[in-house]
């Protein structure tokens, strides 16, 4: 972002306001609800009504509607649902998105407008680094970061021959490069898939030919769904260890079964976590809607929550924009992955964990804590954004 557009911002949210409390309040809600990337998209739907119906239908007390948005995966339809959301609804916030070109897709308009963004998911370093905005923030992750710490897993494991699959978008390169930044080994092949590709064949057929030690995969949802099944029919379950970032978590396991049992993963979050926040929203989902959540779902119930402490914070009083980004920096909320808070770009400095795939007792398939391997860490992305501390 220019330097020239992050000091109009600021004057914006500088601007004197009154102090009368709103009487409604609309947050536009932008996700995938449909085709492949939909899966991701109810996890997060289903965590946000969740969070708003705790309480009481209200954020901050002030009656509160959602008005969701479905993207497709498609980058000028987030934006243009982000635009109406904007001039029709007159959403007072916006929050959710999945996807990483659909955040730089609506990233201008929608900062450019003063409007508070919310990211539950999509953490692309642009907006880490020089786009960074005093009304962007993120309950999620920079997208390197998860695989930064499987890099520094597989080094302690000797890993020296490895080969790496992610979708061609901003994420998929983002999370390829953050492996990169601190795998130690040989990179026999790195490999970069169509965002809406379902047959892998091609892949599975230059892996056996690489002969890697391992496969480093970032192949979210369906994707990651459609890829398992055929890497199992291939025959190369068993023969070569899988190692992924938001691949084998809460959304796929059920359709993977046992084939997933035992694949490490690398996360901020597991539905494991033993903390009291946790526990409970994942109890309360799990009778809710009868399923295990993934990490979309996670971060998508701390963003209503940190909306409601905002709202808190200036009682109400939407038009002080400066309070609003004041109390959202305080990450003032009993997270459901554990304390965090905010580096200067808005982004989480928080732990991240060994996460390995398990059968529950009761039947169901989760990401289990094994250890933990980088403590109250951010992205290294953050020394290229112009916003003081």
């Amino acid at each position: 972002m220019k330097t020239g557009l992050i000091a109009a911002i600021s004057a914006f949210c500088l601007i004197a306001a009154g102090t009368q409390a709103a009487d409604q309040i609309k947050i536009g809600y932008i996700t995938t609800l449909s085709g492949p990337g939909g899966a991701l998209g109810k996890h997060m739907k289903d965590a946000a009504d969740l969070a708003l119906e705790k309480l009481g239908g209200k954020l901050g007390g002030i009656p509160t509607e959602i008005i969701y948005g479905d993207d497709q995966l498609k980058p000028d339809v987030g934006r243009q649902v982000a635009e109406e959301m904007l001039k029709k609804d007159k959403v007072d916030f916006i929050d959710g998105v999945i996807w990483s070109n659909v955040l730089l897709a609506i990233y201008q308009p929608v900062i450019g407008s003063g409007t508070i963004l919310l990211s539950n998911s999509a953490g692309p370093q642009e907006v880490a680094g020089a786009m960074c905005a005093p009304n962007f923030f993120t309950t999620g992750w920079q997208n390197a970061v998860p695989a930064e710490a499987m890099g520094i897993y597989m080094n302690s494991k000797k890993i020296d021959k490895v080969f790496a699959m992610a979708p061609n978008y901003t994420a998929g390169k983002d999370i390829v490069a953050g492996f990169k930044r601190t795998y130690k080994g040989q990179l026999v092949a790195e490999v970069y898939t169509r965002l809406d590709q379902t047959d892998f064949q091609t892949e599975l057929t230059q892996m056996r030919a690489a002969d890697p030690q391992a496969i480093f995969i970032f192949e979210p949802g369906a994707f990651g769904i459609q890829f398992f099944k055929q890497f199992d029919q291939a025959g190369l379950h068993g023969k070569i260890p899988v190692y992924s970032v938001f691949t084998t978590n809460e959304i796929i396991l059920p359709a993977l079964g046992d084939a997933g049992v035992g694949v490490y993963e690398t996360g901020f979050w597991s539905p494991a976590l033993k903390n009291p926040a946790n526990q409970e929203f994942v109890a309360e989902f799990r009778k809710k809607y009868n399923y295990v959540p993934a990490e979309y779902a996670a971060t998508a119930y701390d963003g209503i929550r940190l909306l409601d402490s905002a709202v808190k914070a200036v009682k109400g009083d939407l038009k002080n924009k400066k309070g609003l980004i004041a109390a959202l920096d305080k990450a003032n909320i009993a997270s459901v992955r554990g304390p965090f808070k905010y580096n200067i770009n808005h982004f989480p400095i928080q732990n991240y964990y060994l996460l390995k795939v398990a059968h529950e007792a009761d039947g169901s398939y989760m990401r289990e804590v094994e250890s933990t391997i980088l403590t109250n860490y951010g992205d290294s992305y953050y020394k290229e954004c112009k916003m003081k501390p």
